[in-house]
Parts: structure tokens; sequence; C-alpha cells
């Protein structure tokens, strides 16, 4: 299963996963598409935002693992 980690890059995050972006845009994080972006950390990117990385990793990790576990049980169904 996928996970992130406040360090990783909005970048590499976005390559984990793109479909982490509406979250991340939820949260206040517009700037996806700035270059800039793709080489701040998680954590650099909320501070700039003035949001907390923690609950931006939580509610990331939680998605992950909720589309892990449905993508498992649609391959157990087949």
């Amino acid at each position: 299963m996928a996970q992130i980690t406040k360090d990783m890059t909005i970048g590499e995050i976005l390559m984990t996963d793109f479909d982490v972006a509406p979250i991340l845009m939820s949260m206040g994080m517009h700037c996806l598409g700035c270059p800039a972006s793709q080489g701040e950390s998680l954590e650099e990117a909320a501070m700039v935002h003035g949001l907390d990385a923690n609950v931006i990793e939580k509610a990331v990790n939680e998605f992950l693992a909720d589309k892990a576990k449905t993508d498992a049980e649609i391959k157990a169904g087949e």
C-alpha cells in the first residue's frame, strides 16, 4: 500500500497517486501546478499556506489505504 510522508515533495506525492490532488486542493493547496511546489516538501508547502502538514498527511494516507482496500476487494471478486 502506498503511503506518503510530510517530508516528500508535492511532486513525489502526486507521482505516488495523482488521485490525491483533489484532497490537497480541498485543504487549501491550490498551487499543485506551480513549478516551485514540485520541489517543496509537503511540510514546507503546508507552512507557506498556514496549514497543518500532519492533518494533510493523515488525510492522504487514509485515502490511499481506502483505495488499496477497495482495489483489493475488486480484485478478489474477479
